[in-house]
């Protein structure tokens, strides 16, 4: 009995000391959480308005007259209260969340193959670089027979069904039956699921002894890491000028963007900043000595540049840092944050704005509704531009003007048509025919494209004696009437294609450098870049001694 009685005294004495903690933690949690909730709905409100919901879907699936899906209730409900709010608030499905999310983060898992279906069967197209399949490996050219015991060749099977059986099957590793073509032999390798990187640099190489290119396709989570190794590598390549490719790039991640900008511009200048009514201003500021604050710089820009690329640009322009050449950017100035919700949904919310160095916001207008505001972006995406010019700035350096409200204007234009294909070379170029004898081609020449030792091999030894330039014209006769025009006049348009097709199998072997190695080549904006960051109008662009045209 003696031994038990201190323990007891113990209890009781730590009791009401636990309840007394307990009741003063909950009076801090409920003033703080009255405080938070103070400008908010009441929880019976919250849960009234959440009822009223539920019941209106429950009458409408037991009564209305046709069949419905209670989902798709929800969803359209979700649509309407959003299409209250600016265009890029946006609610994700949590069928939707791993592959929406899967770019910014940069990765995702997987087995890390792209497919191209060749005459009824599965070609790899592409292998991703460290990722499972390459471990396992794969190889480009190599035809896929079955996936576990799913036959897969010569039935047809499309790249969606390819991407369930092999990304979205739960199971942790797949089977795969392929037939090696230059071994002439069948393999069946066993590929274990993983992360599988997503590159957001698809180019990064000397366009001549002094000039590098860097061509950035996203801005996610590894961005950064990517750019300041592609840059250094072309630093000891001997760089002294650079040409950075953000056309068709819709953005991500504003500290990428930040980081990036930080590299080229010295001291400790303002980047950006955002403003929101609800988290006040912040403000981004270079704070570290960059990899290239000197050399020339060129930022390629076109009308799906958005968001965190109108973000790079919009500092390099207002600190005079370089030359912007292209055409208007998309204007997406709103900063957004992720929430997930309990199902695995989430909800992109808009919780502020961006605007440039010297002040500029970025964003177009969404006053006349979404419909207008993506009807728009549609039209600016034809061709035709719809941006109309806001307010007058000055830039930080040269006092040059520059506009806000819509956008990054270039300090060089090159028109859509200057760029564009002709209707017919478009037409043959997006017909499946075409991608068909691309990748036919290659497997028929498999033995002599798996010989190839390096690009510079590839680009000497791949070119269209009359043999391919007749298999070439026998597929464009087919897509379009028309094709013979263009290989008796129209030659420069001839030569247009056969880059294309040559860029096609370079991507095959060499990835998107490869395809970006052959296609820059016939660039018509890339071109005049490298004109001006190799002459004199580089210096009177940057210090303001060149006009623009009037608009």
């Amino acid at each position: 009995m003696s031994d038990r009685l201190p323990k007891i005294r113990t209890k009781n004495i730590w009791i009401p000391l636990m309840l007394a903690i307990v009741l003063i933690v909950g009076l801090i949690s409920g003033f703080y959480l009255n405080k938070y909730l103070g400008s908010k709905r009441d929880f019976a409100t919250i849960l009234e308005r959440n009822d009223r919901l539920e019941e209106m879907i429950d009458i409408i699936h037991e009564k209305y007259v046709d069949s419905i899906s209670s989902d798709s209730l929800y969803n359209d409900a979700i649509e309407g209260i959003l299409s209250h709010l600016d265009p890029h608030t946006s609610y994700i499905p949590a069928k939707d969340f791993e592959a929406v999310n899967a770019t910014l983060e940069g990765n995702f898992k997987g087995v890390g193959m792209e497919y191209q279906i060749v005459r009824d069967t599965p070609m790899v197209s592409m292998i991703t670089l460290n990722s499972p399949a390459f471990f396992a490996g794969i190889e480009t050219g190599d035809q896929l027979l079955k996936i576990n015991d799913t036959v897969v060749a010569g039935v047809n099977v499309s790249k969606a069904e390819l991407v369930r059986r092999v990304r979205k099957n739960p199971a942790p590793e797949v089977n795969i039956t392929l037939y090696r073509p230059i071994e002439q032999r069948t393999i069946t390798l066993k590929v274990k699921k993983g992360e599988v990187p997503v590159g957001s640099i698809d180019a990064a190489y000397m366009l001549d002894k002094e000039t590098g290119y860097i061509k950035i396709k996203r801005f996610s989570a590894n961005t950064y890491d990517e750019f300041l190794k592609s840059c250094t590598y072309l630093k000891e390549s001997g760089m002294k000028k650079l040409i950075v490719d953000v056309r068709q790039n819709a953005g991500g991640y504003l500290e990428a963007a930040t980081e990036i900008a930080d590299e080229f511009i010295n001291g400790n200048k303002l980047l950006v900043y955002t403003y929101g009514s609800k988290i006040g201003r912040e403000n981004y500021n270079a704070y570290r000595n960059g990899i290239f604050e000197t050399g020339r710089l060129m930022i390629m820009v076109d009308e799906a540049s958005a968001s965190a690329s109108e973000i790079l640009a919009g500092a390099i322009q207002d600190w005079d840092r370089g030359v912007i050449i292209g055409r208007n950017t998309y204007g997406k100035g709103l900063v957004q944050e992720q929430f997930e919700m309990g199902d695995g949904a989430a909800m992109r919310i808009t919780v502020a704005r961006y605007y440039t160095p010297v002040g500029r916001s970025i964003q177009r207008s969404y006053e006349d509704g979404r419909d207008k505001y993506f009807w728009e972006q549609q039209q600016n995406r034809e061709g035709i531009d719809t941006m109309m010019r806001g307010p007058k700035f000055y830039t930080g350096e040269n006092n040059r003007v520059v506009y806000g409200g819509g956008g990054i204007e270039p300090d060089v234009t090159v028109t859509r048509d200057e760029e564009s294909y002709s209707p017919v070379l478009a037409k043959i170029i997006n017909d499946p025919r075409l991608d068909q004898f691309i990748y036919q081609y290659f497997l028929s020449h498999y033995k002599l494209f798996k010989s190839l030792q390096s690009f510079r091999d590839f680009d000497a030894r791949v070119y269209f004696d009359p043999s391919l330039s007749r298999a070439l014209d026998a597929v464009g006769n087919e897509i379009s009437p028309q094709y013979a025009m263009i290989v008796r006049i129209k030659p420069n348009e001839m030569k247009l294609l056969q880059n294309y097709v040559k860029a096609s199998w370079a991507r095959i072997l060499y990835s998107n450098e490869g395809y970006y190695k052959v296609m820059n080549r016939s660039d018509k904006m890339l071109n005049d870049a490298q004109k001006i960051i190799n002459g004199e109008e580089y210096s009177k662009i940057i210090n303001g001694q060149r006009g623009k045209p009037a608009q």
